[in-house]
């Protein structure tokens, strides 16, 4: 496998060189066979555990690999900071895939750079694992991500709260272009990197703009935030809180990025946040669409010399695009909850039926997946029809009603139900359970089980139901922590 680096030839000004720093002693914890079947040809695919370790903890460079530390700058908490940049991964190149698109592959965890701010440049094992679990599970739930080919243990030890084993994540993303890598160029002015980062973000995932002279920057901005749009649309059907929405974790790609402390909601509730530094629920539930356009907001600034000449003409148009998200972002919202209601078209007057869903799931402290589960199996099962009733009263009489009225059968609508409503979520404590057993038995085997029943998220197999049980508290003192 030979790695070439496309991000490297726009100058040196946009990244460091470094290599990543050796470990002591390297050991394969999980590694993605499917992906890596995806990515690789034969030579790769047929070494050995140890000689894969010393690729992916970053002890042996690949051939064609360049490592670098990505420059980029961040509005984090809504505080802006000028620069951010790599201070713990290396994207060690690209590869083209099986079906000949770009993908980065990237070392996380890898060693200091010199955007690291004093912090040690390293990954404990716990993160890690969440890492490699969460994008697998978001990937099986048809949620664009970023996802992990192999976590590497380095033998060595982490020092955060307290003590832990040390590992290196392996990341494959479509890139790693963020909203704050144009905010590092725009905060310093310089209009010819902007230039160039907007050209190779064109090239690399919106190609069908190479074309459109001075309007692609325009268009950029359109079509980097219908990703978010998007994305964020996919993030609320699924119940998933990001927990770090900043623009540094922002991807032109629309791919979901940094897993550090997410989490998935169980009782329904539009305020709920679970990151311990998410004081004030800045990123919470339901404020992950307002965030998306303040972040789009963001992006459309640093494009602003790119679009015009006059600042206030590229104010104006810049403005009137990024005030379109909201009803963009509801129409598409509402189209994919009258999906996971099993309503094929959505009326007018489908808007109350749905909001008045999510009163009562609210009202009521329901669970969000189990709740849409029952009402899916419902159509089929007397006795879920009955608990989901006890639940939700004369709302059932007025859904059923509803489907009637459409043209499809009761039976497609519980099959179009089922695209769109997970059977089995990566659950908060469940996931702690998988990543506890992980650092204090040293082996993989309760990740691996996880990772099986993840990836059939719209059906229920053997093992599902060791996973789909609420905890007896319903997250309430449940916390998720930035893995730095």
């Amino acid at each position: 496998m030979k790695l070439t680096n496309s991000y490297a030839r726009l100058g040196d000004n946009f990244y460091e060189s470094i290599h990543p720093e050796p470990v002591k002693d390297p050991k394969i914890f999980l590694w993605n066979y499917k992906l890596a079947g995806e990515l690789f040809h034969p030579e790769i695919l047929g070494l050995n555990n140890q000689e894969l370790a010393q690729i992916f903890s970053g002890n042996t460079i690949l051939t064609g690999s360049e490592p670098i530390a990505l420059a980029y700058a961040g509005h984090q908490f809504g505080n802006f900071v000028p620069q951010l940049g790599d201070g713990r991964a290396h994207l060690l190149g690209e590869i083209v895939d099986h079906q000949n698109l770009r993908k980065d592959i990237q070392l996380k965890g890898s060693g200091p750079t010199s955007f690291s701010r004093n912090g040690d440049g390293r990954c404990a094992l716990g993160p890690a694992v969440r890492e490699f679990i969460m994008g697998e599970a978001m990937h099986a739930m048809g949620i664009p991500t970023t996802r992990s080919l192999a976590v590497t243990t380095t033998g060595e030890t982490v020092y955060r709260e307290t003590p832990q084993p040390g590992a290196v994540v392996t990341r494959i993303a479509s890139s790693h272009l963020r909203v704050g890598t144009f905010e590092y160029f725009a905060a310093r002015q310089n209009h010819r990197a902007l230039e160039q980062l907007c050209d190779y973000a064109i090239s690399r995932h919106y190609p069908e703009l190479r074309n459109e002279g001075d309007d692609r920057f325009i268009l950029l901005l359109e079509n980097v935030m219908e990703r978010q749009i998007d994305l964020v649309v996919e993030w609320l059907r699924v119940g998933f809180i990001h927990g770090v929405m900043n623009t540094d974790n922002t991807t032109i790609s629309g791919e979901t990025i940094d897993y550090g402390p997410c989490a998935m909601m169980g009782v329904y509730n539009p305020r709920t946040v679970f990151s311990s530094i998410d004081r004030q629920g800045r990123y919470a539930f339901g404020n992950q669409p307002a965030i998306a356009q303040w972040n789009m907001a963001r992006f459309a600034e640093t494009l602003l010399p790119l679009i015009a000449n006059d600042e206030k003409q590229a104010i104006d148009i810049a403005g009137q695009r990024v005030s379109e998200f909201p009803d963009r972002f509801k129409e598409k919202h509402h189209h994919m909850m009258a999906r996971k209601i099993g309503l094929t078209k959505l009326l007018p007057s489908d808007h109350e039926l749905i909001s008045e869903l999510l009163d009562l799931l609210e009202q009521k402290q329901l669970d969000y997946t189990i709740s849409f589960d029952r009402l899916r199996q419902s159509l089929s099962s007397p006795s879920e029809e009955k608990l989901i009733t006890a639940d939700l009263g004369s709302w059932i009489s007025s859904w059923k009603t509803r489907l009637q009225n459409q043209q499809e059968s009761e039976v497609e609508s519980q099959a179009l139900m089922q695209q769109v409503n997970p059977v089995v979520i990566p659950r908060n404590y469940h996931m702690e359970k998988v990543i506890r057993s992980c650092i204090e038995n040293g082996e993989s085997s309760a990740a691996e089980e996880f990772l099986e029943v993840l990836a059939s998220p719209y059906m229920a197999t053997d093992t599902t139901a060791q996973y789909q049980n609420v905890p007896d508290d319903a997250d309430l003192s449940y916390q998720t922590f930035c893995g730095t």
